[in-house]
């Protein structure tokens, strides 16, 4: 695996780490609330639970992701960045928000295709 693979699925972990922060532990503050563009504060307090839960498999993904870098399983890291990318796509087909596929799905698409042809 190059550098630059380790680096750029590095980025998607990071990435999944901080969506568990923003979605276990920021969700009612301004900031998840701006980041998410919720409602309200009272929105984000009513499903401060769901969010939690969606955190936490975010931090799944990126131990995951971690965890297979670590023992250079390659049939794995792929494995979890095609699972990065098909939530990226659920999710920006299911809130018809296209930004969540380019945050979400290009850096995994990015790290895969870098992974394959390393």
């Amino acid at each position: 695996m190059t550098v630059l693979t380790l680096v750029l699925v590095s980025l998607v972990a990071l990435s999944h780490f901080y969506f568990l922060i923003l979605e276990m532990f920021l969700w009612t503050t301004p900031k998840g609330i701006k980041t998410f563009g919720l409602k309200s504060k009272v929105f984000a307090e009513d499903t401060k639970v769901l969010a939690a839960n969606q955190g936490l498999y975010n931090g799944f993904l990126a131990a995951g992701l971690v965890l297979s870098m670590i023992m250079k399983a390659h049939p794995f890291i792929a494995f979890f960045l095609i699972c990065v990318i098909v939530a990226g796509l659920y999710g920006a087909f299911s809130t018809k928000k296209i930004k969540l596929f380019y945050i979400q799905s290009v850096p995994a698409l990015i790290a895969l295709a870098s992974l394959m042809f390393s």
